[in-house]
């Protein structure tokens, strides 16, 4: 995956309300959007090539439900990997399916590994596998009270906002 440059991008109103038409029902039709926001619907095309451009949208994608395919283990498992492993351990992180997301992060653990399996005993073979990487520690999801997301949310004051908040705005 090429790595590009962040640049802050300064999204307008019409912008805004792509992206939450987008967010709501990624299906939804230019023309419609168009209709939502008073332009033509290849000036909406137009607005969501940029944004795609630009880094802002980063794709269409279709959301499974791991439950619904067996995959009912969720976990969360820290792993303490030393820089020299990095260069081996990249590669092999990314050939395992069931990780769903790898995250290089701070405190007493280098990698943060979110995981879905059918079974504990897959993921205590898999745990077992890793451990030639350095030390692990394992948290198996219970309940998720707030599923993944990532929606915009406009905040100009550099505050935490509720969605209550966004609401009104």
């Amino acid at each position: 995956m090429e790595k590009r440059e962040l640049i802050y991008y300064r999204l307008d109103d019409i912008d805004e309300k792509i992206l939450a038409m987008l967010q709501e029902n990624a299906r939804v039709s230019l023309k419609d959007m168009a209709a939502e926001v008073s332009m033509s619907p290849t000036a909406v095309g137009t607005r969501i090539d940029r944004m795609l451009e630009e880094g802002v949208l980063e794709g269409f994608t279709t959301r499974l439900n791991p439950e619904a395919m067996g995959h009912y283990i969720k976990a969360f498992i820290n792993l303490e990997v030393s820089p020299e492993q990095k260069d081996e351990f990249y590669p092999y992180i990314d050939s395992i399916l069931n990780v769903v997301e790898c995250n290089c992060v701070t405190g007493d653990y280098s990698m943060l590994i979110e995981v879905r399996f059918r079974t504990t005993a897959e993921l205590d073979k898999f745990v077992g596998d890793l451990q030639r990487f350095g030390k692990t520690k394992t948290q198996i999801v219970f309940s998720t009270c707030v599923k993944h997301r990532c929606k915009y949310w406009k905040v100009d004051s550099g505050e935490w906002i509720s969605k209550v908040e966004n609401e009104k705005n």
